[in-house]
């Protein structure tokens, strides 16, 4: 049987195309987070999207393979973001536009607002709290539609009639209706149940609650307890049916251990929080995911005239201040934390600020990544694919000019982003 000269070069291409595509990254320094040490003059192997291991010194790189000099940069795990939301960014026009803008309107900006989170080394985000547009995001990304990070998302946050994020807030009587588990509202252990199974058939990741009142919502209360707990320990076992863990945004100390006793994953803000709910967060291994870059950008804009509704300005000066301090209080104490900003309440693109911000409150630099890389696969538990450059793992990898063990705000300035084995960003 005679085979033709088509047929062969259409076996070499099949044949190279199911070939690894293997790549030597030579770095500088890297950080390794689980020894906690900066080690110089690494190799990383890659083949397609894993690590497939992680050697002393710069390796030759054979024939065939990718080399990518990174010998005067420090190298890090992909960082992620426990607290984002992907859809929007606030502004005077803010509330506004959810009368004006369509969902087509709010996922066209948003493929800007992935690409910013992105190139800032952020190959991670958990979203906690948007609506059904983040279901597409995270799927258009994984697909490789739009450019982006990794997205978890919790699409619709849960909140009782009238709490923080009761979606009819603040409007005519005419449109407040009367919105229940399929909205995110819930006022029952059974209205739990319901809201959490419509989120898992919505296409979300994990669940968010909104433990007590908020800085941003149209309403009076930003401190006081939301949820019963009976209704959070119903959350948090429903999702637990479903595989989800679970997040509590909480200002105010009762609101925040209804939350902990119910078991959820993590407290987001944690403003108020005293020394008693630290020990309760020690004793249900709660993580803290403080949100820092949120109260400084909400206390700045509120000092502008007509950048947020009235009724929100005294609840931003109020809370605002106090979320760096009580962080600083919180890791001294032992509390686990994690690395979020809230984004989308302050801009997408600027979340290793919060390093900065974390730093300054007294968190060693170190640290500080481990909150962003190791810590954060914890919590979302996917420490067996993320959360470190480590042999077997998915190759997420950031890298920078300089010492950032030394000066935290380089992480400002991430000039290589590669996500899932792909250079996303490089920089010379």
């Amino acid at each position: 049987m005679k085979i033709s000269s088509l047929s062969i070069l259409f076996s070499l291409v099949l044949f190279y195309s199911l070939q690894a595509q293997t790549t030597y990254i030579h770095c500088g320094t890297l950080i390794d987070v689980n020894s906690k040490e900066a080690l110089s003059e690494q190799t990383i192997i890659i083949e397609n999207n894993i690590i497939k291991d992680v050697l002393a010194g710069y390796s030759d790189v054979p024939a065939g393979a990718q080399a990518i000099d990174l010998k005067d940069r420090t190298v890090m795990p992909g960082f992620m973001d426990m607290h984002v939301h992907i859809e929007h960014e606030s502004g005077p026009k803010t509330y506004e536009n959810r009368f004006r803008e369509d969902e087509a309107d709010v996922a066209l900006k948003a493929t800007v607002y992935c690409s910013r989170t992105l190139e800032a080394g952020f190959t991670t985000v958990r979203d906690l709290g948007g609506s059904g547009v983040n279901v597409s995001l995270r799927d258009a990304i994984n697909r490789g539609f739009i450019r982006g990070p990794r997205i978890y998302t919790a699409e619709k946050s849960l909140a009782t009639t009238g709490g923080h994020a009761d979606p009819t807030n603040g409007v005519k009587d005419e449109l407040k209706g009367n919105p229940g588990p399929k909205d995110g509202v819930i006022n029952s252990v059974e209205d739990a149940y319901k809201a959490v199974r419509q989120r898992y058939k919505n296409g979300a990741d994990c669940i968010k609650i909104t433990a007590t009142g908020g800085v941003l919502s149209v309403a009076k209360d930003g401190l006081g307890p939301q949820f019963t707990l009976e209704e959070v320990q119903a959350v948090v076992a429903a999702a637990k049916d479903y595989g989800m863990i679970t997040a509590a945004h909480a200002h105010g100390v009762e609101g925040m251990q209804r939350a902990i006793k119910g078991g959820i994953s993590s407290i987001e803000h944690g403003t108020l929080m005293d020394e008693e709910t630290m020990e309760l967060m020690k004793e249900y291994g709660t993580y803290l995911v403080p949100t820092i870059s949120a109260g400084k950008y909400v206390v700045e804009k509120a000092k502008i005239p007509g950048f947020f509704p009235a009724i929100i300005v005294p609840k931003a000066l109020e809370v605002g201040p106090q979320i760096q301090e009580t962080f600083g209080k919180a890791y001294k104490n032992g509390v686990k934390i994690a690395f979020g900003t809230d984004s989308g309440v302050s801009p997408h693109g600027d979340n290793a600020k919060e390093f900065e911000y974390m730093v300054e409150a007294g968190m060693p630099e170190m640290e500080a990544i481990c909150s962003a890389t190791s810590n954060a696969a914890d919590l979302l538990n996917i420490s067996d694919i993320l959360g470190s450059i480590s042999k077997g793992k998915l190759a997420d990898i950031v890298a920078v000019k300089g010492n950032p063990l030394t000066d935290i705000t380089l992480l400002q300035n991430i000039d290589f982003v590669m996500k899932n084995g792909a250079v996303e960003k490089h920089s010379n």
